[in-house]
């Protein structure tokens, strides 16, 4: 048995449903050794897909959740202080380099400006890891890949990526998926039933099409599961919906009140 055979029996294959074809594009992106950059709204499977594609590659996936304080010590590693002497530890990015994994930064717009570029050498053709703390230049093994992702919406717009790097990589577009997709989606992950699928997904769909309410954000798939499972456990739909999507979507109440009918309108008082 090879190791990545053994890797994915220690891995088991997390789902995904397929939406247009980019399993096949990150797949041919691991093996021409290319970065990917993957856009979506919050919610649509951005991550899932990455977790999925790794354990289906049988590579190791280390995932970095990025943030406004992230710099660029935080990925690559700095100096610590221990039992009386000063010993270097890597940080993610330097370990999915050294021992070839794929290295995923979530949300990377979030992250400090600076920690960016620190991405440029492994996201084009040379493919190293300079530290410059240790004089190490790490070059990154043919198993390694580079994948980011963000959601563009209207709030990132002053957050996102300098030419300079966004064309160092692939671009995948996902959204929220077909309703028949979505539906899928539901009952595998909620655990509930085709027709009480089909009407979260059709709430869903009725929340998206609002524009008189100035959301940050709309239903995503990710409410779907969460409220799907409430309702699984036995929760009445309409209270599951109203924890689940739409106290999540707002804190307005005038708001959340509006949603709310909408919830009614598609479920029913009793669901």
């Amino acid at each position: 048995m090879t190791v990545t055979e053994l890797h994915a029996r220690a891995n088991p294959l997390p789902y995904y449903a397929e939406q247009a074809g980019e399993c096949e594009v990150f797949d041919q992106a691991w093996r021409a050794q290319l970065p990917l950059l993957i856009k979506g709204p919050t919610g649509c499977g951005k991550t899932r897909f990455v977790e999925h594609m790794a354990a289906r590659l049988g590579r190791p996936l280390i995932t970095v959740s990025c943030h406004d304080d992230l710099g660029a010590a935080d990925l690559v590693g700095r100096f610590l202080i221990g039992q009386g002497e000063t010993v270097w530890s890597d940080g993610p990015l330097a370990r999915a380099v050294r021992t070839g994994a794929i290295c995923y930064l979530d949300e990377v717009v979030e992250a400090r400006k600076d920690t960016t570029v620190v991405l440029h050498p492994l996201a084009d053709d040379r493919r190293c890891l300079p530290i410059e703390r240790t004089g190490e230049q790490l070059i990154a093994p043919p198993g390694f890949m580079l994948v980011m992702s963000y959601n563009p919406g209207y709030q990132n717009l002053l957050k996102g990526l300098k030419p300079s790097t966004r064309q160092r990589f692939v671009a995948l577009d996902l959204a929220y998926p077909p309703a028949d997709t979505e539906r899928q989606i539901v009952m595998n992950e909620g655990r509930i039933g085709a027709d009480q699928a089909a009407q979260l997904v059709r709430l869903a769909q009725a929340l998206r099409r609002l524009t008189e309410h100035d959301l940050e954000e709309t239903a995503s798939t990710r409410l779907l599961v969460c409220a799907a499972r409430l309702m699984a456990g036995g929760l009445p739909p309409p209270q599951a919906c109203r924890v689940a999507i739409v106290n999540a979507l707002t804190d307005d109440p005038g708001t959340a009140e509006a949603l709310f009918e909408v919830v009614r309108a598609v479920l029913g008082d009793a669901g």
